[in-house]
């Protein structure tokens, strides 16, 4: 005889059913599915049979989130097609560490992605960055056109940190050391002699462009990220050429190396790539062009990824703490949640010299 399934016949089971048939209080039943109070594993085990048996799935989220006044959620606003930033293993770092600093607070991570073109005519649809339940957001890669998505999230009363962005009034600053960091490496190159050198940006707009570094690149630029990073070289080097990536990609960094080594009368003695990827992008070009490393050409990278699965390189780089980023951001969100005013975290990065650079070779 089989036993009767209150759920079958339309009943919604509640909690306090389970906890009756679970033979305790309510509370108990309730700290048993939240799993954040002292509960025996026996107790639990009893709960969760007398759940099944009624087949009651859980406490109602919107319900609780309602009594709590809490979603749940943490928003991570990123600029960029979530698909491509899942192949930069910076991002998933980032995230990484991201969701260990939130862990305390029981939450989920719910990626925005936030794509607008300001150049759009087209009327805008309230996005989810209006309309989704959030308890915070984390702005990620972010450029310099920040002021709708924060003046909507100010609007609505919700914290903000953002990571990598320029400071702003009212929202807690993850900073990296990007202008530091990249003089850096530009001061490694110069002090070994080059007096020729290129920079392969990250993406500097919204389109994502491919292409030569414009003269009015910083008029032009909207990646704060990426303007540290060349306005770093120039604390170096007076001028400079470069190259556009569409994406931090070993593919854009194979376009942007047969751009800039191609013609050997022109050819830089030492590329700066704003990201690992596209430094091995360039070491895999010079291979084919049949251009020694570092004799004929010293690259520099940024972000200290395992080159694993990549190549044989033993790059040049700016290595970045990502996980630390994301942690101090989970952090400072707790913080912001439980009342409290956190400073400011300036991350640092470290130069590690590999066997992709040298002095340059000597001419006739």
């Amino acid at each position: 005889m089989h036993e009767h399934h209150p759920a079958a016949s339309g009943h919604r089971p509640t909690l306090a059913e389970v906890a009756q048939r679970a033979g305790v209080s309510r509370s108990t039943a309730s700290l048993a599915f939240s799993g954040a109070g002292p509960v025996s594993d026996a107790t639990r085990a009893r709960v969760f049979a007398a759940a099944e048996s009624l087949g009651y799935g859980g406490p109602d989220p919107v319900a609780r989130s309602l009594r709590s006044g809490r979603s749940g959620v943490i928003g991570v606003v990123i600029e960029e097609r979530v698909r491509d930033a899942f192949r930069d293993p910076m991002n998933i770092a980032m995230l990484d560490g991201l969701s260990d600093g939130t862990s305390s607070l029981g939450t989920a991570l719910l990626l925005l992605p936030d794509t607008d073109e300001p150049e759009s005519q087209a009327p805008r649809r309230p996005g989810p960055i209006e309309t989704a339940a959030m308890d915070a957001v984390v702005l990620v890669g972010c450029s310099t056109r920040l002021d709708r998505p924060v003046s909507v999230l100010r609007r609505r009363g919700i914290p903000i940190v953002a990571i990598e962005a320029k400071p702003m009034e009212g929202v807690l600053e993850i900073a990296l050391d990007n202008r530091e960091a990249s003089a850096t490496a530009a001061r490694h190159l110069y002090e070994l002699g080059h007096r020729d050198i290129a920079v392969v940006t990250l993406p500097l707009g919204p389109q994502h462009a491919a292409g030569p570094l414009s003269a009015d690149w910083q008029e032009e630029a909207t990646s704060y990220t990426a303007a540290q990073r060349l306005s770093g070289v120039l604390d170096v080097y007076t001028t400079l050429r470069g190259w556009m990536a569409p994406a931090s990609s070993t593919a854009s960094g194979i376009a942007a190396g047969r751009a800039l080594l191609s013609d050997a009368e022109h050819r830089p003695t030492a590329i700066i790539a704003q990201s690992d990827l596209l430094a091995v992008g360039i070491l895999r070009a010079a291979e084919e062009l049949g251009l020694s490393v570092p004799q004929d050409i010293s690259v520099v990278g940024f972000d200290g990824i395992r080159l694993d699965g990549y190549g044989p390189w033993n790059l040049t780089t700016l290595v970045q703490p990502a996980v630390e980023k994301g942690r101090a951001a989970g952090i400072g969100i707790a913080r912001l949640l439980a009342g409290e005013t956190p400073k400011p975290t300036l991350l640092r990065c470290t130069f590690r010299r590999g066997a992709t650079t040298a002095a340059p070779r000597a001419t006739d």
